[in-house]
């Protein structure tokens, strides 16, 4: 199978396979899943970052459970993202960077993660604000923005990593990157999908790899829980982590 660009054009050589780490796009609450938690702390687990959300955001005051957690993934060398919604643009800039200060000074965040962030053109200068600001913030914070598609071309001098991908493996398998893509290395773009079989995964990662993503999240998790309700697909383990690991892990050959 080959992969195109946008404008029907087989991707240019910055596609070539690399080395993929996964983005873990926020687990449950620490208290819900332990086990999902602990796990990005084992040695050889290949996690570029992992995003918190306590509630919402940072919550209203500190939460013991998440403190720990953060620590210990800071001690493993997991890099730590508070979760900020932009909510598509509309999110008041002073209630964004008080979140952004409780993240840093309750938890250590080494950086965030800017969901539901806008990709258009026109919200283009506040994002930059908001991302300039949270740098200085934090030191040189670390900055993934969670478009879901690709954005503006304009946001790739922003964000330290963009998702470009955000949904279904029945997408997924069937998606195009943009052309501009590849002017940049696969370390600035992040692909997380829902719903891959573990019959696809091996199908899954030659998808990421040749469309130019350096961090990636596959789970076998859907939108649809057994009873039919909506629910987070991201919130719990993919049911193949171990299989994930050894695929991407220290020692693969690419």
């Amino acid at each position: 199978m080959s992969y195109l660009t946008s404008s029907g054009r087989r991707r240019p050589a910055a596609g070539a396979p690399g080395r993929l780490g996964v983005g873990v796009p926020g687990y449950a609450h620490p208290l819900v899943a332990p086990g999902e938690w602990a796990a990005l702390t084992r040695p050889g687990v290949p996690v570029h970052w992992a995003v918190l959300d306590v509630a919402d955001g940072p919550g209203t005051r500190p939460d013991p459970y998440c403190v720990a957690t953060a620590s210990s993934l800071r001690g493993t060398g997991v890099r730590l993202l508070g979760r900020l919604d932009l909510r598509y643009g509309v999110r008041d800039f002073g209630p964004l960077v008080c979140d952004a200060h409780r993240f840093l000074d309750w938890y250590g965040v080494d950086g965030f993660y800017l969901d539901r962030c806008p990709g258009d053109r026109a919200a283009l200068p506040e994002v930059c604000r908001v991302a300039t600001t949270l740098r200085a913030l934090g030191d040189g914070a670390h900055l993934v923005l969670g478009h879901g598609t690709h954005p503006f071309p304009g946001y790739a001098e922003v964000g330290d990593q963009l998702v470009t991908f955000s949904g279904s493996w029945t997408d997924y398998r069937w998606s195009q990157v943009a052309e501009w893509t590849a002017d940049h290395p696969p370390d600035r773009f992040c692909h997380l999908v829902h719903g891959v079989p573990r019959t696809h995964l091996e199908e899954a990662v030659r998808i990421a790899r040749w469309q130019g993503a350096g961090t990636v999240w596959f789970t076998d998790r859907t939108r649809r829980g057994r009873d039919g309700e909506a629910v987070d697909p991201w919130e719990a383990m993919p049911g193949y982590w171990d299989e994930i690991v050894s695929r991407l892990g220290p020692g693969v050959s690419e």
